[in-house]
């Protein structure tokens, strides 16, 4: 075969074509031409929405097993999940079972003993509701006003609580506004029991920081931090049981023959916004028996007198 005669030209799949340095050339041209006509005019809009058509029911087909794996997970764990709470509601029922039927005997053993001593039935202490409206402008005091006057029967003197206990009592009432001493006010006091020891005292406010604290106990006094003092019922103002303040330091005081101890009020004004508005108990409580006047007592006096 005659050399002159082979075809010397490469096979199509070795053909270089344009160089590799003009491809990239061409493509990037193509690219930023691409990123610039499809921000400014969008025209690739249609064409990457129909791709999308497309290809969505096949995504969604790929996601089956991924989102049957993941329900598959979720509902093993919450099983889990709802059989462990469960098995604490259960558990805690039965704790709140054995409550009730030990505070039905409670009741009951009560309502004996009142019986046989022949007691007067508890207070039934009324309530109204009221939304605090602001904060008196004192920046000395800590008082609050609310949103219910004599017009609504608010009375000086009046308890105000929320769920955490006593917050103060009402110390001037207009037509439709009330002003509230809180029990954190330098001018504040309230008689409280201690749940603990059942000793009765007087806590007083007007510590820095909202504090409080229960003055004129000796300095071996039996109290201790964590105690709850509630209030006593023995003024005539506040109902008894109602919870006051927490001990948090006893300082016994070695200078003084009374301690320093530090309280913290259980019920906080700071966010309250609705409130109770009770009824003093000396409301209800019987007059108290007058003693004789002294002149009637002379005058009783002269007669026995005259007739010896």
């Amino acid at each position: 075969m005659d050399i002159g005669t082979i075809d010397r030209t490469p096979p199509p799949f070795f053909r270089q074509g344009p160089s590799a340095l003009t491809k990239l050339t061409f493509c990037s041209a193509l690219a930023l031409l691409l990123m610039v006509a499809d921000t400014r005019f969008r025209i690739t809009q249609p064409v990457r929405a129909a791709a999308a058509a497309v290809l969505h029911p096949m995504q969604r087909t790929l996601l089956v097993p991924i989102d049957l794996i993941s329900d598959s997970r979720d509902y093993l764990l919450g099983l889990h999940a709802a059989l462990g709470r469960e098995e604490a509601a259960r558990i805690e029922l039965a704790r709140q079972s054995e409550r009730a039927m030990r505070a039905e005997q409670l009741l009951l053993e009560n309502k004996k003993l009142r019986n046989l001593l022949e007691l007067r039935p508890s207070l039934n202490v009324k309530s109204q509701a009221a939304q605090i409206l602001y904060e008196a402008p004192d920046p000395y005091s800590r008082k609050v006003v609310i949103d219910r006057g004599s017009s609504h029967g608010i009375a000086v003197a009046s308890p105000v609580v929320n769920e955490a206990g006593v917050l103060g009592q009402v110390t001037r009432v207009y037509l439709s506004s009330a002003e509230v001493t809180l029990l954190t006010d330098k001018e504040a006091a309230i008689p409280v029991l201690n749940s603990r020891t059942l000793v009765r005292s007087a806590a007083f406010g007007g510590n820095p920081g909202g504090a409080m604290e229960l003055r004129f106990m000796a300095g071996n006094a039996d109290v201790k931090v964590g105690d709850v003092l509630q209030t006593s019922g023995v003024d005539g103002i506040y109902p008894p049981g109602l919870d006051v303040a927490r001990v948090v330091k006893v300082d016994p005081r070695a200078d003084s023959s009374f301690a320093r101890i530090a309280l913290v009020p259980t019920a906080s004004a700071d966010g309250v916004r609705h409130v109770l508005v009770l009824e003093p108990i000396g409301v209800q409580l019987p007059p108290r028996p007058d003693a004789a006047p002294p002149d009637k007592a002379s005058a009783a006096g002269g007669k026995k007198a005259r007739a010896r």
